[in-house]
């Protein structure tokens, strides 16, 4: 059985987000999305969970709450996320990590899984999640409605 899954603060969800997370659906027997608790944005992570739920009710959610601040390439930083993650990932028999960030190669290194990258330099969805907070309006049409109403009101 295939089991993949990403990782991300969906600061908001975007078209790139959904990219990737149809791309595991399609692609995998089991998909999970974990979502990362971040003061990027005012959106508590339930919040951000549930627009990717409503939007793919077949993959599975899991919260990361309370995440390391220590972020980087660097080797202990990698290895206090890694951990970190592991803690979530528990006994789940993951196969397959799917991203478009440098430290994928990490993720699947240490979890001794294939790692899939998507986009990696965003051709297809030249968007993030930075350039939506900086102007949501020039930017709505990377978002699905839901998401449009909801930080509109926030």
């Amino acid at each position: 059985m295939k089991i993949g899954f990403t990782i991300g603060k969906f600061a908001p969800l975007h078209k790139g987000h959904q990219y990737l997370i149809e791309k595991g659906i399609k692609e995998m027997d089991k998909f999970y999305v974990i979502v990362y608790e971040t003061d990027v944005i005012k959106v508590p992570v339930e919040q951000r969970a549930r627009w990717v739920k409503e939007l793919y009710p077949e993959v599975n959610i899991l919260l990361a709450k309370n995440p390391p601040s220590q972020y980087g390439l660097d080797e202990e930083s990698i290895k206090i996320q890694i951990d970190y993650l592991k803690g979530i990932i528990k006994d789940i028999p993951v196969t397959h990590f799917y991203n478009s960030e440098p430290y994928g190669k990490y993720v699947a290194r240490d979890f001794n899984i294939e790692e899939v990258q998507v986009d990696r330099f965003r051709e297809k969805y030249a968007i993030s999640g930075t350039k939506i907070r900086k102007n949501l309006n020039a930017n709505k049409g990377y978002v699905e409605d839901i998401v449009y109403k909801e930080l509109n009101n926030t």
